[in-house]
């Protein structure tokens, strides 16, 4: 259950991205950030996601955006994804679900008729001074960039 709302500041956080490299969210500050929560590296919809936000990387950019995504998968599956797809940015390898449960985006959730526990599709954009200005609970996997640009104007 997503309980962060726009108006709050972000859950301070510290991970590896896909190379091994230590990132926190205070190294983003000054900036604007659009940090992404997605289920699992190479499933159809998480795939179609990180490659609408890298068709839409530049005009992102150029909205002063820096893109940063979230799962709990490994540093070896993101680096592979990465590879895989061309993505211009890193990926969270947060295996033990730390910044995950920071962020409430984990838990109970119902896929095919069956309740199991995951991460919930959620986009934070959080702004220069770490105040989140946008929650996207319900993510629009095939045109996410433009939703996080229209919702910016």
């Amino acid at each position: 259950m997503i309980t962060l709302k726009t108006g709050q500041e972000a859950p301070a956080f510290e991970s590896v991205d896909q190379n091994g490299k230590a990132i926190k969210l205070s190294d983003y500050k000054g900036k604007k950030l659009i940090l992404f929560f997605y289920p699992r590296d190479n499933t159809p919809t998480c795939t179609i996601e990180v490659c609408n936000l890298r068709d839409n990387y530049m005009a992102l950019q150029a909205a002063g955006y820096s893109l940063l995504g979230v799962s709990g998968d490994t540093q070896k599956k993101h680096q592979n994804f990465i590879n895989k797809h061309s993505l211009p940015f890193p990926l969270l390898a947060d295996e033990t679900k730390e910044v995950i449960q920071k962020y409430g985006v984990f838990g109970q959730k119902k896929m095919f008729g069956k309740i199991k526990e995951g991460i919930f599709r959620t986009t934070f954009v959080i702004n220069e001074k770490g105040i989140i200005d946008h929650v996207f609970a319900k993510v629009k996997s095939k045109d996410h960039a433009a939703q996080i640009l229209n919702a910016a104007h």
